[in-house]
This record gives structure tokens, sequence and C-alpha cells, in this order.
């Protein structure tokens, strides 16, 4: 096969796809080159479908080689391996504008792989995943109803940009990626800081643009191949059996549609199913295994029509409707903070830990080490819908809500200088129906408040729902079910402050939703919005003046950074020494910032007076209690702070002479004593005799007129002079 490239505008850059030179077994692959990051994706699938399978198995990785960046992987084995959550996340982005462009009838196995084989690290490469994946399938012969293009926005300094660079998004007010076809919007995400929603329609309609522009390359591309579409057979139900399904459940599923509560309501499906199997097994025998799934089509098929024609959801609301929502915090007596959200039958229970600067979250990647104080993590064990299954890692799921409440109370979390913490919050999803991952934005912001982080307001989430249907007006449904997401048309997040967005995803069943749409959307999730801030505001309004008494204490200071060694010692055994007698927790970075985190101010006091002790340089005039480590015949040595040594001669002991000092003095005396020299080398010089009167030679300590603190302080009598 002859190499064909076709390259063109992809807003203020230039891309590039090609194919015929790379992976030429697969069914599809492209190259898509924009400056120096090149991506391959191949597209494959399999020629048959599996036996008894009824739904379609679409995979999608990404995966970026640590070879694009000229750099060799850490760790023991120094290769790739499971893929890091930044690849998870860039693999759902891929999966999420394409799966709903195949025929309903294909089921197939199908496996979309994108892989990373060089990088300028200047930009994200994710959306030129979503690129290639279009174009590798229109370019084979798997029946896809493409294309869709991608790209990334940015607004910076009230101006949009498209493709990014990582520098650039670092003063971003808005960060959206979009995925769509010429007409519509399939996918969206967008993170931000309280974008107003007509800046955020903006941002979609530029990007839109520049999507028009990735499909026209893709077209470009397609034109030049006599493309024959793959023969599959067909996933064809027999119409007999379909209305076999309608006449045997459609009057049971009106009584079904009818309560309230979901676990009822599931109970008394499965016994509808368990029944109609009974009823039809033997007549239908090879169509047992799709028998469920076609009474699920006629529910969802009951549902939107009762909602489109009477504005009635599952659970009797209006589509604008929010259900009953609870908030409490402070559950939780030994956690930093806590919070339970409650709305409906999804609940969240967050608790969060401060911790320092060496719990911060080291991510590695292509473009090198970065670290990450705040972190939200998602847990969604199986009892939070009634089902028993293995407990395991989180999986591409928990890691995708994860990511997006994380980066939906993002705008809120106040800089390092404010409050140098690092902050974790743990969503446990205890019940759900719906909208799980909005609930632990709720829950994240009460517990935010809850440990008296200094966060200006709550956020909080929605999720939106739509039901399209031909010669209908579409409608756009606020607060869903879980059955309503999955017999919907979309699932619209939307996160938020009183201000303005802060979090958002999109996504589609359907070939995209136009801007109308998304306008209407956006308002009616503003309404819901606001309606559940003032639910939390009720509960608590403002955080906590005073943080948890579990909560580490911090102190921060900062010590010149040629001293950090001194600090540290020889092996780390200085602050190791300070981190036994104290307690206390010990973080120094490069630029010598010190941050002591201690359980009580008591011990972080004494441990910052230990490092000051290390760090301070000696002066003349001061007074020090220090300690005999040395006796010689012509003085001794006193280590006036932890490793300083000064040499006291024998004359400047006592005003009377002095012929032995062993006699006066032993190793381990303390004694009190003044800074007389300090040369050019650094070498101290210290006196006795000049803080004793001379006509009282065996005058002590507690009977001296000059009065000093440890460590330090300067020489002053009590008369101030």
């Amino acid at each position: 096969m002859e190499e064909k490239i076709v390259s063109g505008p992809y807003g203020r850059f230039n891309l590039e796809i090609s194919t015929g030179k790379l992976a030429k077994q697969a069914n599809g692959s492209v190259v898509v080159k924009l400056n120096e990051n090149i991506l391959l994706v191949t597209a494959v699938a399999s020629k048959m479908k599996k036996e008894g399978q009824d739904f379609f198995p679409l995979t999608v990785d990404y995966r970026e080689k640590y070879f694009a960046t000229g750099k060799i992987p850490g760790g023991f084995f120094k290769r790739e391996g499971k893929p890091r959550d930044r690849e998870i996340l860039a693999s759902r982005l891929i999966d999420r504008p394409i799966r709903p462009l195949f025929p309903d009838d294909f089921i197939n196995e199908t496996q979309i792989i994108a892989t990373l084989f060089s990088a300028d690290g200047k930009i994200d490469t994710d959306v030129l995943g979503v690129i290639g994946a279009s174009a590798s399938l229109m370019i084979s012969d798997i029946p896809f109803k493409g294309p869709v293009g991608a790209c990334r926005v940015a607004l910076v300094d009230g101006q949009l940009i498209d493709s990014p660079t990582f520098e650039e998004l670092e003063d971003a007010d808005l960060e959206l990626v979009l995925a769509g076809t010429k007409t519509t919007v399939t996918t969206i995400e967008a993170s931000a800081n309280e974008v107003s929603e007509e800046d955020m329609l903006k941002a979609i309609e530029f990007g839109h643009n520049i999507i028009r522009q990735s499909i026209e390359l893709q077209e470009k591309l397609i034109s030049q191949f006599e493309i024959k579409k793959m023969e599959y057979e067909p996933f064809v139900i027999p119409q007999d059996l379909k209305e076999k399904i309608k006449e045997l459940t459609t009057e049971r599923l009106k009584v079904l549609n009818n309560i309230f509560e979901k676990q009822k309501r599931n109970q008394e499906f499965d016994k509808l199913v368990k029944e109609v199997l009974e009823t039809l097994k033997d007549e239908y025998e090879d169509y047992v295994g799709i028998i469920p799934s076609l009474i699920e089509d006629n529910r969802k098929e009951m549902i939107r029509e009762r909602i489109i024609k009477e504005g009635i959801r599952l659970d009797g609301r209006k589509v604008n409707e929010i259900r009953k929502i609870t908030c409490e915090v402070g559950l939780m007596p030994r956690t930093h903070g806590s919070a339970l959200f409650t709305r409906g039958e999804t609940q969240s229970l967050a608790c969060l830990t401060l911790g320092t600067a060496s719990d911060e979250q080291v991510i590695e990647d292509l473009e090198g080490e970065s670290k990450k104080s705040f972190m939200l993590h998602y847990n969604f064990p199986p009892f939070s819908v009634g089902e028993v299954s293995p407990l395991k890692g989180p999986g591409r799921r928990e890691i995708g809500h994860g990511f997006l409440a994380e980066k939906s109370l993002q705008a809120v979390i106040p800089s390092e200088e404010i409050f140098p913490y690092t902050i974790r919050i743990v969503s446990e999803i205890l019940e759900s129906n719906g909208s799980s991952s909005m609930a632990s934005v709720c829950s994240g912001s009460l517990s935010l408040m809850d440990a008296g982080v200094p966060i200006k307001c709550h956020v909080a989430g929605i999720a939106m729902g739509l039901i399209v249907e031909k010669d209908h007006e579409p409608v756009i449904l606020s607060d869903i079910m879980g059955e309503e997401d999955h017999y919907g048309d979309m699932d619209f997040k939307v996160a938020g402050t009183r201000e303005g967005i802060t979090g958002l995803q999109l996504d589609t069943k359907i070939e995209g939703i136009t801007i109308d749409i998304l306008r209407k959307g956006f308002y009616q999730a503003k309404e819901g919005r606001e309606f559940i801030l003032s639910i939390m505001e009720k509960t608590i309004s403002k955080p906590r003046e005073q943080l948890s008494q579990y909560a580490p204490r911090l102190i921060q200071f900062t010590i010149d950074k040629d001293k950090i060694g001194l600090v540290i010692g020889p092996g780390g055994k200085m602050i190791r020494s300070i981190i036994e007698k104290t307690g206390v927790k010990v973080d120094i970075d490069d630029t010598g910032k010190v941050t002591i985190a201690s359980t009580d101010l008591a011990s972080g006091d004494e441990a910052k007076r230990m490092i000051d002790s290390l760090v301070k340089d000696i002066e003349m005039g001061e007074i020090y209690e220090g300690k005999v480590t040395k006796i010689t015949n012509f003085g001794a040595f006193i280590e006036l702070l932890p490793g300083k040594e000064a040499l006291m001669h024998i004359s400047q002991f006592s005003h009377e002479r002095v012929n032995d000092l062993n006699e006066h003095l032993k190793v381990g005396d303390k004694v009190s004593v003044k800074v007389i020299n300090v040369d050019d080398n650094g070498k101290v010089n210290v006196s006795r005799k000049v803080l004793i009167e001379n006509n009282n030679p065996n005058q002590n300590e507690g009977e001296q007129k000059h009065h000093y603190r440890k460590f330090g302080r300067k020489d002053y009598k009590k008369d101030g002079s």
C-alpha cells in the first residue's frame, strides 16, 4: 500500500495525518503528527461476533512510551508498566466520542490502540488520539458513522487559544477538551476558575471550528480510498419475539415504573424477567440470553415516552425537579474533616486528611516529575448498588470520576502560601442511584469547610440528562437517576459556585447534540446548582476557624539554602535527631523552606529552636550557655550551638590566675560565656571572666546581673541598657 499523507491548518498549528507506512496489518492505521508529536493509532475488529454475545465489546487504550521524550523508565525493570492515571483518562477521552457512532447491530470485538512515539513535552496529545481513532476507523473496513474531530481550548488573559501548551495552561482560567462531528458535540471535559455559562459556550463554539478543520483533513484522506466496509452478521432479533415481550411485560412495567424506591423496583423487575424467561425458554431457546435486554428495551421505551408526553419521571418528579437533599458535617471525630451528602438514593461520605509537603503525590510523566498537593479519590464499593463483587484497585470509572470531582474543587483550593497543607479527600460512595461523582463534589466541598480549609465558597455539582425523540422537543432532565442515565441520551455533569462553572463533563449516546441544546442545559443546570448550594450553605457556610485537634500544626520559615546541609547533617544524622527528640515531621525543600509538622505547638516550637540554633551565625557580644566538650592545658572547648564550638583560653576563665582548668571544669559542665572574637576563618573565642565581677570570682550563673536567653540572644541588663 502506498503511503498517503494529508496536512492542513488545525487552529494556529498545522496537522498531518498519514497512512500506508506503519502497522499495515491492522484494519486501519494512521499516524497523526503535530509539530514533533507523533501518535500511531490503530483500529482492529474481529471478523465474527462471539457466540451468545449481545453487547458491543469496544476497548480503547492510549499508551505513552518513555522513549518518546528520550527517557528511560524508572523502577527495577526499566520498562513501561501498567497504565498511569493520565493514560487511563486519555483512553476514556478517546472512547467516549467514538462509541456512539458504531452501528447498533455491530457487536464484533473492536480495539483501538493509540501509541505516542514522539513528544515535544509542550502540549497534551490526548486529543490527537481522538482524531487518529476516527481516521483509522474511517479508512478501515470497520463500520463507523464518523468522522469526529477533537481539540483543546484554553482561556488565557481573556483570550481563547487552541492547542495550548502546558506553560500556557498554568495561567488559564479555562481548559476545555471538545470532541464532535461537523454539526454536533459528542464529548466535553473542562476545568475552570468560575467561568460563566456564556464564556463556556463561546469556548465551545470556538473549539467546534477547530474540530471542523480536523474533520475536513480526515475527509481529504478518506477521499483517496475506495473503502468497502466489512460484511458482518448483524445482531437481529425476531420481530415476533419483540412483540411477545411487549405483550407479556407492558402492563407489569406500567406498575413497576410507578415504584419510586430503586431496590423494590429492581426486585420487581428481576421477578418479571424470571417469569418471562420461564414462559419463553422453550419457544425461543436460541434467544434466552437476550430476553432480559429486550425487556429492558421495552421498559426504556415506556420511560422515555412518559417523560416526553407527560413530563413525569420514574420517581414522579418533574423534569427540572431535584431529589431530596440532606447534608451533615463532622461525623468522624478522628478525621481532620468529614461530610455526608445524600441526594435521593445517592450518598457520598467524604473524609479529609491534612498532611505536609512530604505527603504530596509525586507524578512521573514524559514531561518530567511534578507534585500534587490536592487529591480527591473516589471509591465505589459493590454494596453501594446492592451487588456482590471482589474488591480490587480503582478501575477506569473510579479514576475518571475522582478526577472530575477533583478538578471541580480545584478552583477554590487555597494556594500554598495561604494554606501550606497537602489535602486528600476520599469520597466513599455508600449508596448510588445516579450522579455519584457530583455528590462527591458536594461532600468534598462540605468536608473542606468542616476541616477549616480556607475555601472562599462552596462548590456543588449536578448531573443533567436528555431525552430526544423524533417529532418531539428535546427534554432536559435535572439531577438524573441511574436509570435515566442508562436510558437517556446524554450525561451532562456541571459543577461550580454561585459565580461560575469549575468542572464539566458531557457524554452522549446519540450522534451528538447541538449548541442550542447545550445552552438550555447550562442554564437549567445553573438553577439546580444554586438550589443545591443553598442547602449546603445552611449546613456550613464558612470554614471552621480552628483545624481539628488531630490535624498537624505547621510552622514554616526559610533558612539559607547553603545551610541545608547543617540541618540535615552527615547521612541525615542531625535531622533524624531533631525528629526523634521532638516527635515532629520536618520537610526542607531545595530553596531552604522548612516545614515543621507537629501534633502540638510546643514540640513544633522546640524543633524550630533546634533548627535555628544549627543555622544561626555566632556574633560578637552574644552570650551563650555552652557545654564543655574538651579541656586542654591552654583552655577549654565550649559547644555554643549544636555542632559549633568556641575556644575559651585559660586566661578567660577567671580574673584570678588559673593553672589547671581541670580543677574547675569537667567535660559536660555547662558554663556561661560571651563571644569576644570571631576571626575571618570563623574561629570563635569566648570569655567567662567578662561576665564575672572582679571582686567576686566565685559568682555563679544565678547571681549574675547580666540576664540572657539561650542560643544567641544578645546581652541586656535589667534596666534595658
